[in-house]
């Protein structure tokens, strides 16, 4: 049995998305347990919309809640009866194998790192979301965690999503790539400049060079490894071309009669092509390196995109990730 802690009170769907995510999960896959953490009365109102297994569901009651706009470290040392905490504290007790949230960013990687801890050799934990492009997916890290890294934090970075991306997502001996303004080694600021023979010397990853911003959608590396700064600029930028783009397709369909014509004849095939480009149906960014799973979703998370997020904490633990990356970065640092 998987035992995973939700956040029922973070996000900006809250409480009904979580609620309803966690029910999905568990209705629709066995050997899943949720821990619904959040205002008790709240959660079994509800609740009574759905009929699930009550002995695969658990309640957890936290009496506070971690606004978004709050300083991260105050809200985690004062806030101690807030759904983040508690969730994170049933990690570090092992009471579960991870936590789910849509809460706050900087909570959730504040208490991850204070709450859960980090493995042993482990410098920094990044957040590492997987994405859409042409070749399938890849995995962006870092995207929101360490905005001042160190070359040292991105080979980290390389070799942890590297196994996350084997053996979680299933990608044979993944292409890592450094994100940089040029193909050229010389190319970039000094923080790459100094992290690419690092990455070229090490024997661990699979390192393909440098890779530009455009050649990201593209899929030419499976692992594109970045601080935290530039990864957020590229994430947010590649969201936020989607969304426009099917913006625009809405209204270019919608705009005569002819182009509502044609949408019928086409929907089919461009709900599928549009389905691929969907965040829900990759699930959240884990907080690789700590010792339990922690997983942000995003903050605006439906009950797809939780219910997808909890089945891969399931995977995560059976292939024993946390294992591999401790093997990894104390055997061979």
């Amino acid at each position: 049995m998987v035992n995973v802690a939700v956040d029922i009170m973070g996000g900006d769907n809250a409480p009904a998305e979580p609620v309803k995510g966690a029910i999905e999960a568990v209705t629709s896959q066995d050997g899943i347990k949720v821990f619904l953490c959040g205002n008790k009365d709240v959660i079994e109102q509800e609740l009574k919309k759905y009929q699930y297994p009550e002995d695969r569901v658990d309640i957890v009651d936290a009496s506070e809640v971690i606004e978004t706009g709050e300083p991260p470290v105050m809200a985690i040392r004062k806030k101690k009866d807030s759904s983040i905490v508690k969730g994170l504290n049933l990690v570090k007790d092992g009471v579960c194998d991870a936590f789910v949230s849509a809460g706050s960013s900087g909570a959730i990687l504040v208490g991850g790192q204070v709450i859960v801890g980090r493995i042993k050799g482990v410098e920094r934990p990044p957040l590492a979301p997987v994405f859409p492009t042409d070749n399938g997916i890849s995995l962006l890290i870092d995207c929101g965690a360490n905005v001042d890294a160190r070359a040292s934090h991105l080979v980290q970075f390389a070799k942890m999503g590297s196994i996350y991306m084997e053996h979680v997502l299933g990608v044979h001996n993944p292409k890592v790539g450094l994100l940089n303004i040029g193909a050229e080694e010389e190319k970039g600021n000094m923080l790459v400049k100094e992290t690419y023979p690092l990455l070229k010397n090490c024997p661990d990853i699979n390192f393909i060079g440098s890779v530009e911003a455009r050649e990201i959608p593209k899929g030419t590396a499976d692992v594109v490894v970045c601080e935290a700064f530039a990864g957020n600029v590229a994430l947010k930028m590649y969201e936020g071309v989607g969304s426009t783009m099917i913006g625009a397709l809405k209204e270019t369909f919608s705009s005569s009669l002819a182009t509502k014509l044609a949408y019928l004849l086409v929907k089919p095939t461009l709900k599928k092509t549009l389905k691929r480009f969907d965040a829900t149906e990759y699930g959240g960014a884990p907080l690789l390196g700590l010792k339990g799973l922690v997983v942000k979703t995003h903050g605006n998370a439906t009950h797809k995109e939780i219910s997808t997020s909890i089945k891969q904490c399931v995977t995560f633990k059976e292939q024993e990730i946390n294992k591999k990356i401790n093997d990894t970065i104390n055997m061979l640092e």
